[in-house]
């Protein structure tokens, strides 16, 4: 997406708030390093738990139908960063 970031990260023993803000920071480290020198992101994030009665096939799938869904892609497949372990 353009301007915000869907994913499904499969927590161990990590907190999601470490996991989150290390990738924000590899990402922002990866952009300024290509000349990107405005804010990345915003503070905050939203979060979903899912279970493990909770159906993760379902919500794969709707995060891979994102770039669809915003027009990016017509196809899922021609998303570049469409695949997922949880298909």
């Amino acid at each position: 997406m353009p301007d915000h970031w869907h994913g499904l990260i499969h927590l161990r023993e990590s907190e999601l708030s470490k996991v989150v803000e290390a990738m924000k920071s590899r990402v922002t480290k990866a952009l300024r390093a290509e000349g990107r020198v405005s804010p990345v992101w915003q503070r905050a994030f939203h979060d979903r738990a899912i279970r493990e009665d909770d159906d993760v096939k379902a919500a794969a799938r709707y995060v891979i139908a994102n770039p669809v869904r915003a027009g990016l892609v017509a196809r899922v497949g021609d998303y570049p960063y469409w695949n997922t372990v949880w298909i």
